[in-house]
C-alpha cells in the first residue's frame, strides 16, 4: 500500500466522518429512543467471530430497546440467500455480513447502502466512535469501494461496509514439535519447503494444514503463495499473469503442501483445515488471524498451550493476505437506520474489546494495544507486524472476481491439487476462459 493511500483512508475518516463528532447530549441520550421496539434481522454465517457476536446481542436489546433476529447460514450459502433477498423490494435483511470479494458486485448492483448518510447524520452518528481507530488495511479492503481499480483506497472511493471479522495471515506451528526436532520456524519460503519434508517424514503428522476444495478455498490456499512469492492475478492492464513464473511456483508449492500435510487437503474448505491443526492432525497453520480465539479454546482445541505464532513466511517480497467478512446495510432494508445502529454498536470501541475476549476477531487498532487483552492473546504482537505487510491488493476485488474465483481458477486449481494436470497446464489452460470473462465485462484486454 502507498503512502498517499494510507493517507486517504485516514483522511477519509476525518473528512466523512468528523460531521459527526461535535453532537452529543441530547442526541446521544436519543439515539435509540426512536427505534424502541423494533424487531431489526440480521444475516450471519455460521463462524466463529459471529459465534462470538451472538453473545453479545442482549446487551444491545437491554441498551437500546431494539430485538435483533439472527438468520445463520453456512458461509457457502450466504450470497445466494442475500442475492434473492436485496432483489426483492424491501427484504427481510437489516443488516448483513459479505465476504470481502463480494463488495464490488454488490456496489455495482445497487444492493447496498454508502455509510457516509449515517455516519453524517448527528442523530444517528455516535461522537465517540472514532473511525480512525479501525485498522486502516482493514477499513480500506472490507469497505472502500470506487477507488483505484475499483476496490482500492484513493479518489473516488466511498465506504460501503465496516470490517467485522477481518483477518490477514499469519503461521502458527507446533511448539513442542519443533522443539523435539530441534526445528527453525520457517522465516523464508526457501525454510518453508524445506520445513514440509521434515515434518512429514519426522513428526508423524502431516506438515502444514491447508485449504484445497475446488472453488474460492483452493484459491484462496494458492493466493496465500501467489503474493509472497512476488506474483499477482493480472498486470496493471488487467490481462490475466496467474500463469507466469511466480503463479507456477505458488500452485508447485500448493501441490507440495498437499504432498506432506495431512491426508484430505483436496477437499478441504477453512473448517476442515482448522479442525486438522486442532485435533493435531498438522503441525503448522498459515491462514487467518480469526483461528487465534478458536486456537486457545479447551473445548475446541487439543492443541491448548503448545502453539506459537510467526510472521508470513517472505518469498521475495513479506506480503500477508488481507480478507475475511464485513457488515453491510442492503438498500431495501426495512429498518436501514435502525441496522446501521447496531453495526456502528457492534464495531465500537468497546464491544470491539467485547468480542475479542469470547474469540472474535479485533478490528481496532485500542483493542490489538489493549493490555489486558494482549495478555490474554500475546500473538496480538505478531499480528500487528502482519499488518504492516498486509496487502489491500491481495486479490482482485473487481465486481466480477467472484465468477473468476469459483467458476474458473476455483477449478482449475483443484485440478492441480488432485493430480489431473501439472500446474502449468492448470494455469495455461485457464487463461483463454478468464479473458473471456474479463472481456465480457468490459475489460480491454
Amino acid at each position: 500500500m502507498t503512502i498517499d493511500r494510507r493517507s486517504f483512508v485516514k483522511n477519509t475518516s476525518i473528512a466523512v466522518f468528523g460531521a459527526a463528532l461535535p453532537f452529543s447530549g441530547v442526541f446521544a441520550q436519543n439515539r435509540f429512543a426512536k427505534y424502541a421496539g423494533k424487531t431489526i434481522t440480521i444475516n450471519v454465517p455460521a463462524h466463529p467471530h459471529y459465534d462470538a457476536m451472538t453473545k453479545l446481542l442482549p446487551e444491545f436489546t437491554k441498551e437500546t430497546g431494539i430485538k435483533v433476529e439472527i438468520d445463520k447460514l453456512a458461509i457457502g450459502r450466504l450470497k445466494e440467500k442475500q442475492l434473492l433477498e436485496m432483489a426483492k423490494p424491501q427484504g427481510d435483511y437489516d443488516l448483513a455480513c459479505y465476504i470481502v470479494m463480494w463488495k464490488g458486485e454488490y456496489v455495482a448492483k445497487n444492493l447496498v447502502h454508502p455509510l457516509e448518510p449515517f455516519f453524517a447524520n448527528p442523530a444517528l452518528a455516535d461522537p465517540a466512535y472514532d473511525m480512525k481507530d479501525i485498522i486502516p488495511i482493514y477499513l480500506e479492503n472490507l469497505g472502500m469501494v470506487g477507488g483505484p481499480k475499483g476496490y482500492l483506497a484513493g479518489p473516488g472511493a466511498q465506504l460501503y461496509g465496516l470490517p467485522y471479522g477481518a483477518e490477514t495471515s499469519v503461521l502458527a506451528y507446533r511448539k513442542d514439535v519443533f522443539a523435539k526436532l530441534n526445528l527453525k520456524v520457517p522465516e523464508t519460503y526457501d525454510d518453508f519447503g524445506k520445513a514440509l519434508r521434515i515434518l512429514k517424514e519426522k513428526s508423524g503428522m502431516g506438515a502444514l494444514t491447508s485449504r484445497g476444495q475446488a472453488g474460492h478455498q483452493a484459491v484462496h490456499a494458492w493466493l496465500l503463495h501467489l503474493n509472497p512469492l512476488g506474483g499477482s492475478v493480472f498486470d496493471d492492464q488487467w490481462k490475466p499473469r496467474f500463469n507466469d513464473a511466480q503463479g507456477v511456483a505458488a500452485l508447485k508449492f500448493l501441490q507440495e503442501v498437499v504432498a506432506t500435510g495431512p491426508a484430505g487437503i483436496p477437499g478441504f474448505g477453512q473448517g476442515e483445515s482448522n479442525t486438522a491443526f486442532l485435533q493435531g492432525q498438522a503441525a503448522m497453520y498459515l491462514d487467518s488471524t480469526s483461528f487465534a480465539g478458536v486456537v486457545s479454546d479447551p473445548a475446541r482445541s487439543k492443541v491448548v498451550g503448545n502453539v506459537g505464532w510467526a510472521l508470513h513466511p517472505r518469498g521475495t517480497r513479506r506480503a500477508s493476505q488481507s480478507g475475511g467478512l464485513g457488515l453491510t446495510i442492503p438498500k431495501n432494508a426495512k429498518n436501514a437506520e435502525a441496522g446501521f445502529l447496531l453495526l456502528q454498536w457492534l464495531t465500537s470501541k468497546a464491544q470491539d474489546k467485547a468480542v475479542t475476549r469470547l474469540g472474535g476477531a479485533p478490528i481496532r487498532n485500542s483493542t490489538m494495544n489493549d493490555a489486558e487483552l494482549v495478555r490474554q492473546y500475546p500473538e496480538f504482537e505478531v499480528f500487528r507486524e502482519a499488518l504492516k505487510h498486509s496487502n489491500p491488493d491481495w486479490r482482485p476485488i473487481i465486481p466480477v472476481w467472484d465468477r473468476i474465483n469459483v467458476q474458473a481458477l476455483g477449478i482449475g486449481i483443484s485440478e492441480a491439487l488432485t493430480g489431473k494436470k501439472t500446474a502449468e497446464a492448470a494455469l495455461n489452460d485457464l487463461v483463454p476462459q478468464v479473458t473471456q470473462i474479463m472481456r465480457e465485462s468490459g475489460y480491454k484486454i
